[in-house]
């Protein structure tokens, strides 16, 4: 990269995290309290509401742990997650979106934690309790991949110190968070959705070309064994393949369920202005993930022609294979000043992945502090103003742990597939029972979240170790418990009183 294609990037990305920064300055006026702060006055519009979701969900991983995947091992892997993950959107706009936002705001919930705890009229606040406790543990890592990727992105572009480049960029995406809240984040995120769209396209057409052509690309991958079969995945340590049974496929395709319990998410769907809307959001979701995913893998496969051909080196590990979209824009610099500020664009894309994952994952945390643990469980009282300030010290200090997890830089995928799977087997059961079975009751939520999150960190440590059919991802098992957990107890223990279940059936009537 000569150094006008270097400054032209350099400069580019400048102004998009600058642009950042000033839509967090811009909507710091707008928080008047913890409530606006954290929902944004549930004043989101149509496409608002259904980018920002589904840049909130996407984070790094779409362009850089999802192609690196495809480059690495093939179709299979990547394909039946990417299948997983477009049927478990298309789901929860579905099923789950009209319900939340109906039932939020119906009994004034703005956290998850918060509609919990207000669902089944937890007196005691233990829901909100754990919940918190829950989106802590999990938030943590998460938003450390997303630091991760960051630090990642600036060390391999300009050769600088992964640390320094990682805290550099958490202080940006800390910045904009901490001083817009939630809508500051909602705009970034379809701002962001915008940049990532741009940067696929781009990244697609010139690894095309650079491949020497879709019909190169294919005769490089059907040289792999299994490279492009949908029933076993290429090994690159062994060269030989894996196979994918149908309790792996399930496995893989259950990420989708990671969907129900996603808290940075389902917000989106309780701030939404207009519940009548969310049928157009929902199509709109729907279809950019599908065809933004199916481009992510397509990159992948191109990466290992490109591999092939020369024009890129050779990858054999996650944390090489994970910028490939990095060493495509890098090639697309070498070529003039507009060609760099394309790839500026590009490598912003990246940046706009994480970003709009990061600064969701950090309100979400910092609610179940300042808002769920601190005012809620610990009943302390306190003012609009102060509360707001909470809030933001809770970004601040949620974020400094999140960069002291990700100080050393490691694989985006294996963190987003943990936390992903934590969120999705110790909140997804439980809110799918509480939207559409009455007699839940808050013991059932509570075993539940416990079981469903215990879970994850027990099959993954304890059980998939052990190897065979037991070495499937985390959140099948974990989910399946978690759900099991909800039904059982709440059929052993009291049902739920009178008042619970006018409000349930007063909520399906307005569905």
């Amino acid at each position: 990269m000569f150094m006008g294609s270097n400054i032209a990037i350099m400069v580019t990305m400048a102004l998009y995290l600058a642009m950042m920064i000033g839509i967090g300055i811009y909507f710091s006026r707008r928080n008047k309290s913890s409530d606006d702060f954290y929902l944004g006055g549930r004043k989101l519009g149509t496409l608002v509401t259904a980018m920002s979701a589904e840049a909130s969900d996407m984070s790094s991983w779409l362009l850089m742990g999802l192609p690196g995947v495809a480059l690495l091992s093939g179709t299979a892997e990547a394909g039946w997650t990417a299948i997983g993950l477009a049927v478990g959107t298309w789901l929860n706009w579905l099923i789950v979106s009209n319900r939340i936002r109906i039932y939020s705001d119906k009994i004034n919930a703005v956290t998850i934690p918060d509609f919990f705890s207000k669902r089944f009229h937890d007196n005691q606040n233990i829901l909100t309790c754990i919940s918190a406790i829950v989106i802590i543990v999990f938030f943590i890592p998460y938003t450390a991949s997303g630091f991760n990727a960051c630090g990642s992105l600036f060390a391999g572009l300009f050769g600088v110190n992964y640390q320094t480049a990682m805290i550099i960029s958490a202080l940006v995406i800390t910045i904009y968070t901490a001083l817009g809240g939630f809508l500051a984040a909602s705009t970034t995120d379809f701002i962001q959705s915008i940049v990532m769209t741009i940067a696929l396209i781009v990244v697609l057409a010139f690894g095309i070309n650079a491949a020497g052509g879709w019909s190169n690309v294919v005769a490089n991958a059907k040289a792999l064994p299994g490279y492009l079969s949908m029933t076993q995945s290429y090994n690159p340590a062994t060269g030989g393949t894996t196979p994918y049974n149908a309790l792996t496929i399930a496995s893989t395709m259950a990420w989708g369920l990671g969907y129900f319990g996603m808290p940075h998410i389902l917000l989106r769907f309780m701030a939404i202005k207009d519940v009548k809307k969310l049928k157009t959001s929902r199509r709109v979701a729907s279809i950019w993930v599908v065809i933004a995913m199916g481009v992510a893998v397509l990159i992948g496969i191109i990466g290992y022609a490109m591999t092939q051909n020369g024009t890129l080196e050779t990858m054999t590990v996650s944390t090489e294979s994970q910028r490939i979209i990095v060493r495509i824009a890098d090639l697309i610099s070498k070529h003039g000043i507009l060609p760099a500020i394309v790839a500026g664009i590009i490598l912003s894309g990246i940046l706009a992945a994480t970003m709009s994952t990061a600064d969701s994952q950090l309100l979400a945390a910092a609610s179940s502090v300042s808002q769920n643990l601190i005012q809620d469980t610990f009943r302390i009282k306190v003012s609009k103003k102060t509360s707001v300030i909470m809030a933001r010290v809770s970004v601040i200090l949620i974020a400094v742990i999140g960069m002291i997890w990700a100080r050393n830089e490691g694989s985006v995928f294996s963190i987003v597939s943990f936390a992903w799977g934590g969120f999705g087997a110790a909140f997804g059961p439980v809110m799918l029972c509480a939207l559409f079975w009455k007699r839940t009751n808050k013991w059932g939520a509570l075993a539940g979240m416990v079981v469903g999150g215990a879970m994850v960190f027990i099959w993954k440590y304890a059980i998939a170790p052990l190897g065979g059919i037991l070495a499937i991802y985390e959140l099948l098992p974990a989910f399946i418990c978690g759900l099991i957990a909800v039904i059982v107890v709440s059929l052993l223990t009291k049902a739920p009183e009178k008042a619970i279940v006018d409000e349930f059936e007063a909520v399906q009537k307005e569905i």
